[in-house]
């Protein structure tokens, strides 16, 4: 397989699907062939970065693609590695909680690395919110982490304006992203720019000016749940999610490229340049991305508003 060149990150695959199943269960031999078989799609298809959480299958999805790493040699130095820490999962009676501790989270670093098998984490991000979190500990634990060159870059995940500026006070480092939900269907981001003085306004639900503050301070967007469960390629649950798919159907006919491709164009026309992360760790649904992670979106502002329309169901205010 020849890799292409890096990419600027347009897209990034997601990597909770990998190392078998939500337990404590060893990973196996499978598992490493599935995890393999997905990166290689990913490769193929112009992807080269990839999203971890040091929880997902409790580390096994960290495991599995650091016997990927080890198996091919000269591709870490090829490929944006990211991970995310802040959650604690339930254990038994030991409920779940949220922990962004100075010393948890360089512990949390440091086991990530292990699992994946790598020197160096290319992008940090914290996954939540931790109500008791010092953002002045945290700023420490940070800085210390990039000063021992274990971590690049920074960011965080789920986290609205206000809680950003009060990290940023206590951080010399830049944060470069800001990892939320936000898709065709999940449109609260979006939204909230346009509700402003309406009834709807108050049930919108997502924390104003977030994606403006972002913008404003240099702070990139990345969309989780980009694909949105599926809904407008091929598993729509609604009669008006059927009709926003026949529309995404028709766009991707008349444009040469796949359903998948259309709805995550749709993402990335947007002035944030958001960049989605893809969930499925099935190659074909990964491929069928490719378009969308080697070319500029192919939507006027016609089509982009019809999208919207289509799948919000009522007109604009």
């Amino acid at each position: 397989m020849t890799l292409p060149e890096k990419t600027d990150d347009r897209l990034l695959l997601g990597c909770m699907g990998l190392g078998g199943g939500w337990d404590a269960e060893p990973h196996t031999p499978a598992d490493i062939d599935a995890a393999e078989a997905a990166v290689e799609a990913a490769l193929d298809s112009g992807i080269t970065a990839f999203d971890h959480a040091d929880i997902y299958r409790h580390g096994k999805a960290e495991a599995v693609f650091g016997e990927v790493l080890a198996r091919s040699a000269g591709l870490r130095e090829r490929i944006t590695l990211q991970t995310k820490c802040g959650i604690r999962l339930a254990d038994g009676d030991r409920p779940g909680i949220y922990d962004l501790r100075g010393a948890t989270i360089v512990r949390r670093v440091e086991e990530s690395l292990e699992r994946l098998r790598t020197d160096v984490l290319d992008v940090l991000l914290l996954h939540r919110p931790d109500p008791l979190a010092d953002p002045a500990d945290i700023g420490e634990a940070l800085t210390s982490l990039h000063r021992q060159g274990l971590v690049r870059r920074f960011g965080v995940s789920n986290m609205n304006a206000a809680q950003i500026a009060r990290l940023r006070a206590h951080l010399d480092l830049p944060l470069v992203v800001n990892q939320l939900e936000m898709s065709l269907h999940r449109r609260a981001w979006l939204e909230d720019g346009v509700l402003v003085n309406t009834p709807e306004s108050a049930a919108n639900g997502f924390p104003a000016g977030t994606v403006e503050h972002c913008l404003a301070h240099g702070i990139g967007l990345q969309a989780w749940g980009a694909l949105a469960q599926g809904r407008y390629t091929g598993a729509q649950g609604t009669p008006q999610e059927a009709a926003t798919a026949a529309l995404v159907a028709s766009l991707a006919e008349a444009k040469g490229t796949t359903p998948e491709t259309i709805v995550l164009w749709w993402l990335r026309r947007h002035p944030a340049r958001i960049a989605p992360v893809i969930g499925t760790s099935n190659p074909a649904r990964i491929r069928a991305c490719r378009d969308a992670a080697t070319t500029e979106p192919d939507l006027s502002h016609d089509e982009w508003y019809a999208l919207w329309l289509s799948a919000r169901d009522a007109p604009l205010p």
